[in-house]
């Protein structure tokens, strides 16, 4: 049971090694990225929530 886990341990250890990282940079602009699109999605949303909410209130008046 001890020898699978070094195994494991050791493999896990190997393919790490390959991974290819982020520099800095490449992840300080990314998540900005990131942050800028869930900004224009929920401006989005709201602005068909708006729409949505204006329209069913207009039609449950009449």
């Amino acid at each position: 049971m001890f020898e699978r886990i070094t195994d494991y341990l050791k493999g896990v250890r190997g393919e790490v090694s390959r991974v290819s990282w982020p520099t800095r940079n490449e992840v300080i602009s990314l998540t900005a990225l990131i942050l800028l699109l869930v900004l224009v999605l929920t401006v989005y949303i709201w602005g068909v929530d708006a729409v949505i909410q204006g329209v069913l209130g207009f039609l449950l008046q009449l």
